[in-house]
């Protein structure tokens, strides 16, 4: 996978500063500061149980800090309440999972337009904006397929369609391509950063894939809750 040219010029689109997260008495994030651009890429690494899905999950709103600050656009938005924070995960934020979690019961077409289906937009406006992401993402021809009618690597273009077509500030991906053969992973991640660049929109990835990692822009390593910026590049 070739490394596509991100710029991180201006102020970030997303930071956090100061990211507490505790789990009793083991801090999975101690401190954390980072800064993500429009149109950037970042892959998040370390070791299992070193924190970089609680900052992931924080990042995106799913957690909620234990202390510490986080900034869309320069607004803080972590004490927002629950209702606000989930709006802003439906407008600003796209999400893609390791297991595409994708409804068995509608078509690739329907999943992908889920976002703007709940967001209000009308259906036929939706459907002609996922049928255009599907295409781009080469599923042209399979928008009416179930997702048990697809195979791994189109079900995962399906999730990347959903989490782009109501064109999000930032993409986070929880390893999308951990349930992937190499070559489907690497074709996978091909197309969101492909993709995502031509919206703008950052793509933050935690990985345990270092092949992965590596064709990243940029990595954040994370080890026992904190930077480690022996790695972090």
């Amino acid at each position: 996978m070739q490394n596509p040219q991100w710029t991180n010029d201006g102020a970030p689109v997303l930071s956090g500063r100061g990211l507490v997260k505790r789990y009793g008495a083991q801090y999975a994030l101690a401190g954390v500061d980072i800064d993500v651009h429009a149109g950037e890429a970042i892959a998040i690494v370390g070791p299992s149980g070193s924190g970089k899905t609680s900052l992931l999950h924080v990042l995106a709103g799913i957690l909620k800090a234990d202390d510490g600050a986080i900034f869309l656009g320069g607004q803080r938005v972590d004490q927002l309440s629950e209702t606000k924070r989930s709006e802003l995960r439906r407008t600003e934020f796209g999400f893609v999972f390791q297991s595409g979690m994708l409804v068995a019961e509608l078509t690739a077409e329907e999943n992908a337009a889920l976002p703007q289906l709940l967001a209000g937009t009308g259906r036929k406006e939706a459907l002609t904006a996922a049928r255009g992401w599907l295409a781009r993402l080469g599923l042209a021809g399979k928008e009416q397929r179930r997702p048990g009618e697809l195979s791994g690597g189109e079900a995962q273009r399906v999730a990347i369609a959903r989490a782009l077509a109501h064109r999000p500030k930032v993409i986070f991906a929880d390893e999308p391509t951990g349930a992937l053969d190499t070559r489907t992973g690497r074709d996978t991640m091909s197309a969101l950063l492909a993709t995502a660049q031509e919206t703008g929109a950052a793509v933050i990835v935690v990985t345990h894939d270092r092949e992965l990692a590596e064709s990243m822009p940029r990595t954040v390593a994370i080890r026992d809750g904190r930077i480690d910026v022996r790695v972090a590049a």
